[in-house]
């Protein structure tokens, strides 16, 4: 298999269709049901050999694979511009009793993620990937920290051969202590590999970290911030959403990557974090309008959610 190390998707100006912002589609589809990924667990593992394991787990990648081909052929069919890749394609290889990785896999399987790759820079979907919410660089658990490496490390190995130039994390929990956390996190970046230190975003969240909260670590790191706009407007922290915006693309050097999403039951509901099925109009920020900027849309309605919204940015 072909590493892709050098010009990254979604990186380069001249791939721009538009003077929209892209808009990117999260991991799953609706109307699509041919494409399915799976996973698995160590109970269910349990009832194989040690070969059976290894056997099973592979299989599945393969078929993992296989659907993110064809997740990136209808992306380029629909004309959506942005996919984040579904964590979990290699199902538990960061464990401590399956560590295994993109090396492990047969031909056949290394040519489907050549394919992958060569069907996202063909149609110029940026790819980008989101760990799961237990990746925490700022735990003061060594244990802790040690498997969010493993899985940074992990992922930063997909997204370079898949040409991804977005791994965005949270900054994880406060321990009764923001700015201790925060720098941790600050010490642990030190323990990355340049390939997933240089992809890695941090992300405002909803419950503990604010945009002010980050952006000095964005600052002194050189972290770039993917902004949540719904986040944000869950967390407030004095920044208005114009402020927000210009101060977080300030942290990056490339073609930066927000959310949006919209709540659920609306902005005066008990739990204004949960997700809608689609995105609001006046959610969206007009300030990002004619950005280069690509949005990834988190909308149950998945890949409706995102024509949708396509329509009426243009209106």
């Amino acid at each position: 298999m072909t590493r892709r190390s050098g010009r990254q998707s979604g990186s380069g100006p001249g791939e721009r269709p538009s003077d929209r912002p892209r808009l990117g589609l999260c991991c799953l589809f609706v109307n699509e049901p041919d494409i399915r990924f799976r996973t698995t667990t160590t109970r269910a593992l349990g009832k194989f050999s040690g070969d059976g394991r290894r056997a099973r787990l592979l299989g599945i990648a393969r078929e993992n694979f296989t659907a993110l081909v064809a997740a990136i052929q209808a992306c380029g069919r629909l004309g959506i511009r942005a996919f984040r890749v579904m964590s979990g394609l290699l199902p538990l290889s960061t464990h401590p009793d399956y560590l295994y990785g993109l090396g492990d896999l047969p031909p056949e399987t290394l040519a489907l993620v050549d394919s992958a790759a060569d069907l996202a820079r063909h149609h110029s979907i940026r790819l980008s990937f989101h760990p799961d919410q237990f990746v925490l660089l700022g735990s003061p658990r060594e244990d802790v920290t040690t498997a969010a490496l493993r899985d940074l490390e992990q992922h930063a190995e997909l997204a370079e051969a898949l040409g991804g130039d977005v791994i965005t994390i949270h900054g994880g929990g406060s321990y009764g202590d923001k700015p201790a956390a925060l720098e941790r996190v600050a010490r642990t970046l030190d323990r990355l590999s340049a390939r997933a230190r240089t992809r890695l975003t941090v992300e405002n969240d909803d419950k503990v970290f604010h945009v002010c909260d980050l952006l000095p670590l964005c600052r002194s790191s050189g972290l770039p911030l993917t902004y949540d706009v719904h986040h944000h407007r869950c967390l407030p922290d004095g920044l208005s959403v114009v402020e927000a915006t210009r101060l977080a693309l300030a942290t990056w050097s490339r073609e930066p990557l927000f959310h949006v999403s919209s709540p659920r039951e609306g902005w005066g509901s008990r739990q204004p974090w949960r997700h809608a099925d689609y995105v609001r109009r006046p959610d969206f920020p007009d300030e990002w309008l004619g950005l280069q900027l690509t949005v990834d849309v988190e909308a149950k309605a998945k890949e409706r959610a995102v024509l949708q919204l396509e329509r009426e940015l243009v209106k």
